[in-house]
């Protein structure tokens, strides 16, 4: 969001946001999934089904990258169609589905914890 930020002020230029941002798209892809596939297989069946449309958004904005462009992030298009403000509001999106996934797994440490 930061990133995003500052590109939107002009405080740094568009390829070097967009390199900041594409390094961590793969990790970021992986770390999701990794954390689907444990969910599915601990039988933790609302968390799955919570994390499973994120982790499938991930991929599949991962695999639709045009040939031509740099990553997911592109600095030749991320002014033009308004690509900045999505980008904006994706993250945003993201930062809230990540608290709320932090408090609902404290939640089920912490009530494990209680009930030992």
């Amino acid at each position: 969001i930061i990133t995003l930020s500052d590109l939107e002020c002009d405080y740094i230029n568009a390829r070097s946001c967009c390199s900041k941002l594409n390094k961590w798209v793969v990790p970021e892809v992986i770390g999701h999934a990794v954390v689907t596939v444990l969910m599915l297989i601990s039988l933790h069946w609302f968390i799955f089904l919570l994390n499973l449309p994120v982790a499938t958004w991930n991929i599949y904005r991962y695999i639709m990258v045009p040939s031509g462009n740099m990553g997911v992030f592109d600095p030749t298009e991320i002014h033009n169609r308004g690509q900045l403000k999505s980008h904006m509001k994706e993250a945003m999106i993201k930062l809230g589905f990540h608290l709320l996934c932090f408090f609902m797994y404290l939640y089920r440490l912490v009530s494990k914890i209680a009930l030992k």
